[in-house]
C-alpha cells in the first residue's frame, strides 16, 4: 500500500489549495464544501477499491465524503482486484481557523486495510497525547500535575518546562486551571486538535503534550499519525446523554467507558497519514499563490518503512513566461 502514499499528497494538496482559495472570507461550511468537493475529486484517479470510514457525516447529512461512501477508480472494470483500503478523512480541519485567515488549518487523510482504522462515532473525546519519549508514561485517569510530572521525568526536565496544548473551551477551564496550578506553560488553540496532536510527536515544534476534550473522529486521525511517528494517545468516549449512549450501543460499542490506546483506535498493520497545510503553522506552512502557481507544503508519513516526508511542491500555471521561484 506504501506505494499509494504520493497519490494520497496528491489528494490533501487538492483540498488544502481549493480550501485556502476561501481563506479569511468569513464562511467555514464554503470553505469546507470546496475542500471536501476538491478531496473527492482527486480521491477518484487513485486506484484503490476505498471505503470511507471517517468522514463528513451520514450519507442523508453530507452528499459527498460520507461514512460508508466508495471511493477510489471504483468505475473502472479491473476495480474489483484494486487494493480494498479504508479511508479517514478530514478535508478541512480547523473551519474557522480558514474562515478567519487564523493559523493551523491543514487537510488531512489517513489510510489503512480494510478493519485497519476505528469507526468512531462523531461524538466527543476525552484526549491525552504525548510523544515516543512519554509514551507509556501517562494514564488518562491520573491526576494532571501526575501526568505532567510523568512526562518531565521521561523528557529530563522540568515541568515549568513542558508546554501543554489545550482547546480553547469553557469545558476546560478546570483542566487549565490544575495546569497551571501545577507549574506547566499552555498554549490555548481555537480549533484544531489533531495538527496539534501530532506536533507533539514532532521534534522542533515546542509542544509535549495535548490534553482535554476534542472530537473522537479526530482521535482516530491523531492515532493514524502516531502509529507511524512512536506516539502515543488515550482517549475516552464522551457520553452527552442517554440517546447517544444508545446510539453509540447501537454501533457496537459495548463499553462506554473504555479507554482507547493508539492501537485500538488505529489498529492496522499497513499506514498511510498525509496532511497538507492550508494556513501557517507550526507543522507546516499554509498555501502560497504567485503569479506562476500555487505551493502547498504537505507531509506524508508510512509505518511500514516508519517514514516522514515533508513535502515542498510548486503547482505552475499554464503560462508560457511562467518562471519557478524558490
Amino acid at each position: 500500500m506504501e506505494e499509494l502514499s504520493l497519490d494520497f499528497v496528491r489528494v490533501v494538496e487538492e483540498a488544502a489549495v481549493a480550501a485556502a482559495r476561501t481563506m479569511g472570507r468569513g464562511d467555514r461550511h464554503y470553505a469546507d464544501h470546496m475542500a471536501v468537493e476538491a478531496m473527492r475529486r482527486e480521491l477518484e484517479s487513485v486506484p484503490i477499491a476505498g471505503t470511507v470510514v471517517i468522514g463528513e457525516g451520514e450519507r442523508d447529512e453530507a452528499p459527498m465524503l460520507y461514512i460508508g461512501e466508495k471511493v477510489g477508480r471504483t468505475q473502472e472494470p479491473e476495480s474489483d482486484t484494486m487494493t480494498e483500503v479504508d479511508i479517514a478523512v478530514d478535508p478541512l480541519e480547523g473551519t474557522n481557523l480558514c474562515a478567519l485567515g487564523v493559523s493551523g488549518a491543514i487537510a488531512v487523510l489517513a489510510a489503512s486495510e480494510k478493519g485497519g482504522l476505528l469507526h468512531a462515532p462523531d461524538v466527543y473525546m476525552e484526549k491525552l497525547v504525548v510523544g515516543p519519549q512519554a509514551k507509556g508514561a501517562v494514564d488518562l485517569d491520573a491526576p494532571v500535575k501526575d501526568n505532567l510530572r510523568a512526562i518531565a521525568r521521561r523528557m529530563e526536565r522540568g515541568v515549568e518546562d513542558l508546554v501543554v496544548v489545550v482547546l480553547e473551551r469553557p469545558r476546560h477551564q478546570k483542566l487549565i486551571d490544575e495546569i497551571r496550578e501545577a507549574g506547566a506553560r499552555i498554549r490555548l488553540i481555537p480549533d484544531g486538535d489533531l495538527s496539534a496532536g501530532i506536533t507533539t510527536s514532532v521534534g522542533g515544534t515546542g509542544v509535549h503534550v495535548l490534553m482535554g476534550i476534542g472530537g473522537a473522529p479526530e482521535g482516530v486521525l491523531t492515532a493514524a499519525a502516531l502509529r507511524c511517528l512512536n506516539g502515543e494517545i488515550l482517549g475516552r468516549l464522551v457520553v452527552k446523554d442517554a440517546a447517544q449512549a444508545e446510539r453509540m450501543t447501537g454501533m457496537g460499542i459495548r463499553d462506554l467507558k473504555k479507554i482507547y490506546g493508539t492501537l485500538d483506535l488505529a489498529p492496522g498493520k499497513e499506514m498511510i497519514f498525509a496532511a497538507a497545510g492550508v494556513t501557517e503553522g507550526s507543522l507546516l506552512k499554509g498555501v502560497r499563490f504567485f503569479g506562476d502557481g500555487v505551493r502547498v507544503q504537505s507531509l506524508v508519513m508510512t509505518l511500514a518503512r516508519r517514514t516522514v516526508r515533508f513535502i515542498d511542491s510548486v503547482h505552475l500555471s499554464r503560462r508560457p513566461d511562467l518562471r519557478v521561484r524558490f
